[in-house]
C-alpha cells in the first residue's frame, strides 16, 4: 500500500474525501481552521491545506481493489501522475502532515491581525482607513480611526472592512 494523490475539481475536495471514502478508499485531505467571512458573520471552517488535492491510499497488484472507480468519482478530476506511473508519496510525509495538522488545530488563521490596517467600506465611515483591533464576540469588531484628530474606537460588522495593501 502506497499513498498517492489526487487532483480535486475546485472547491470539491471535501466532496470527493466523502465519495471515496463510501467506495471503501482511504483517502486524507489535511486541512486548518481559518477564519472566513459568510453572509457578514466571521466563522471558523476547515480549509484545505493543498486547495484541490488530497491523499488517497491504494494497493498494487492483483488483490488490490481496481482504481479504476476513482477517475468517475464525483468532485475527483484525476489521479496525479507523472508520465503514465502515479506520483507516490511518502508514508512520512502524511505522518507529518497529520502530526503538524493535530498540533495547530485549536488556533484559526484569522482573517484580520490586531495592528492591521483596514478600511470601512460603509457608511457613516466609509472610505476612513483605521487599525483592526480585535473582535468583540458579537458578531462586530473593533477599529481604531481618527476623527477630529483624536483616536476613536468603533464597532463595525467585519463584513463593512476591507484589509489595505
Amino acid at each position: 500500500m502506497h499513498w498517492y494523490l489526487v487532483h480535486t475539481k475546485p472547491r470539491q475536495e471535501k466532496c470527493a474525501l466523502d465519495n471515496l471514502r463510501r467506495q471503501g478508499f482511504q483517502c486524507y485531505l489535511p486541512t486548518l481552521p481559518a477564519e472566513k467571512l459568510r453572509q457578514g458573520v466571521l466563522t471558523v471552517a476547515d480549509e484545505p491545506l493543498f486547495p484541490r488535492y488530497l491523499f488517497i491510499r491504494l494497493g498494487q497488484g492483483d488483490s488490490a481493489p481496481s482504481w479504476a472507480p476513482i477517475r468517475s468519482t464525483k468532485g475527483v478530476s484525476r489521479l496525479v501522475s507523472f508520465g503514465v506511473e502515479p506520483a507516490k508519496v511518502a508514508d512520512s510525509l502524511v505522518e507529518a502532515l497529520r502530526a503538524q495538522e493535530a498540533s495547530v488545530q485549536a488556533e484559526p488563521a484569522r482573517l484580520f491581525k490586531p495592528g492591521e490596517r483596514v478600511r470601512l467600506t460603509e457608511a457613516p465611515f466609509a472610505g476612513i482607513e483605521g487599525i483592526y483591533q480585535m473582535a468583540d464576540g458579537e458578531r462586530r469588531v473593533m477599529v481604531l480611526i481618527e476623527l477630529l484628530s483624536k483616536q476613536v474606537r468603533v464597532r463595525v460588522a467585519p463584513a463593512n472592512l476591507r484589509k489595505i495593501g
